[in-house]
C-alpha cells in the first residue's frame, strides 16, 4: 500500500497537521483541545505505523503546540512510542518541542534543559534510531534561542 501524505487544517481547537513521507518532516502546530481526540490523532497514528516501515534517513517531529490537553498529550506519548521503533540504528529522529521564550530562558544549564526533557527521554529511551531532541525559545512564532540534546 503507498503511503500518502497526510494534511488535516487547524481550527480553534485542533492543530494543523502536516505528515510528508517524502521528507520524513511531521508537523503539529496550534492548539490541541479536542473534544474526540481519538478522532484527530489515530489517522496520525495509523500514518506513522505505516511510514516507520520505510522512514527517511532523518525524520523531524516538529511539536509547535501553544497548548494541548491531556488526551492530546496521550495521543502524542503513542506517537512518539511508535517513532521511536524506526527499525534502522542508521537513522535519526529529532524531536522538535518549541515554547515561549520566558519559559527557555527559565532554564539555566543542559541540566535544566534535560530535567524538562525527562517525559520526553522516558518515552524515547531504548530506541532503535539515535535521537535528537532540539528545544526553542520563541516569541511570538518567532525562534530566538535553541538548545539540541542527544539521547
Amino acid at each position: 500500500m503507498e503511503l500518502n501524505n497526510f494534511t488535516l487544517e487547524q481550527t480553534p481547537k485542533t492543530p494543523q497537521i502536516d505528515l510528508n513521507q517524502y521528507s520524513g518532516e511531521m508537523i503539529l502546530s496550534g492548539r490541541s483541545i479536542p473534544e474526540n481526540a481519538a478522532k484527530i490523532y489515530e489517522p496520525v497514528l495509523n500514518w506513522v505505523k505505516e511510514y516507520i516501515l520505510k522512514a527517511r534517513p532523518v525524520t523531524n517531529l516538529r511539536l509547535n503546540l501553544e497548548y494541548f490537553n491531556t488526551a492530546s498529550m496521550m495521543w502524542l506519548s503513542r506517537i512518539l512510542s511508535v517513532l521511536k521503533k524506526i527499525n534502522d540504528p542508521e537513522c535519526i529522529l529529532y524531536v522538535h518541542l518549541y515554547m515561549p521564550l520566558e519559559e527557555y530562558d527559565e532554564m539555566k544549564d543542559i541540566e535544566d534543559i534535560k530535567d524538562a526533557l525527562v517525559p520526553v527521554r522516558d518515552i524515547l529511551q531504548d530506541a532503535i534510531p539515535c535521537v535528537g531532541i532540539k528545544l526553542y525559545g520563541t516569541n511570538n512564532s518567532e525562534v530566538i534561542k535553541d538548545a539540541l540534546v542527544f539521547i
